[in-house]
């Protein structure tokens, strides 16, 4: 399955509609939603992901749950997206089967070349810039980083943190395939058309 630009993140901190979100982005378009909340009980993740992998297959967009295979196989998602402390990527792998999209983070070219030998479909590369939605991480890695990694693999790269239309072309000339987002959406008073000007910004850099 090809995979798009363009992925969507869903915003579960306190406070945030991540259904409304997601039904705006998918309105305007957005190819891709990673339902992905830490803070959620397995059943609200559940409920969650089920509700957004029907509104996916409704856009004909791919829904991806992050961590979770066991939660993706349960609402029939396309795939799922795997970090450095879930379950390893050939583990997920045989889990999901040949057919589902199997999405990993990578900050190296090694951890890259790993995951693609091992069965990754796409790698989430970042932090690309500095951001205060996840803590934790290291120190961005930049375009220049980005574009290391994804001229190491075969695979496409999607670049991750703080990404911002304005910031689309640096990453794509660097070998970014796409762009994972929350806050640049689930923070926009009108998510629809933040999602039409990543998507705008994403057209006019793709190679």
């Amino acid at each position: 399955m090809p995979i798009g630009r363009l992925h969507v993140v869903t915003d579960t901190r306190p406070g945030r509609d991540p259904i409304r979100t997601v039904s705006a982005a998918l309105d305007a378009g957005a190819p891709v939603v990673q339902v992905r909340g830490k803070q959620l009980t397995d059943r609200e993740l559940y409920e969650l992901a089920g509700r957004v992998a029907e509104l996916c297959a409704a856009h004909g967009a791919l829904c991806v749950v992050n961590d979770r295979p066991d939660v993706a196989l349960a609402v029939d998602a396309g795939g799922v997206h795997v970090g450095a402390d879930d379950l390893p990527v050939p583990a997920a792998r045989r889990v999901l089967g040949p057919c589902r999209v199997l999405g990993a983070t990578a900050r190296d070219v090694a951890t890259a070349r790993s995951h693609e030998a091992a069965g990754a479909s796409y790698l989430g590369v970042g932090p690309a810039y500095a951001t205060t939605t996840k803590s934790g991480l290291p120190d961005p890695l930049g375009p220049a980083g980005v574009g290391a990694i994804a001229r190491a693999v075969q695979i496409p790269v999607v670049a991750v943190a703080a990404i911002t239309p304005a910031r689309v072309g640096e990453l794509l000339a660097a070998g970014a395939h796409g762009v994972a987002v929350i806050s640049a959406i689930s923070d926009a008073e009108d998510p629809g058309a933040a999602t039409a000007a990543l998507l705008r910004a994403l057209e006019v850099a793709a190679p």
